[in-house]
């Protein structure tokens, strides 16, 4: 499984990390990102629920 962000429509709310920090954070550009590539498979059940948290729905989970 993999996560990314569209950084151009995200508003730096930081709910994805409080959800789920072990696939997001928030990188120096005040901007979340994903920094683990794959999803590690304990992560999974998160990462998709701060994706579907996601209030305007810029993290896509493939």
């Amino acid at each position: 499984m993999k996560a990314w962000v569209d950084k151009d429509g995200c508003i730096s709310c930081g709910l994805c990390p409080s959800i789920c920090p072990d696939v997001f954070r928030m990188g120096d550009d005040d901007k979340a990102e994903a920094y683990v590539d794959p999803v590690p498979p304990e992560a999974e059940d998160s990462a998709k629920e701060a994706a579907d948290s996601c209030p305007v729905s810029v993290i896509h989970i493939e």
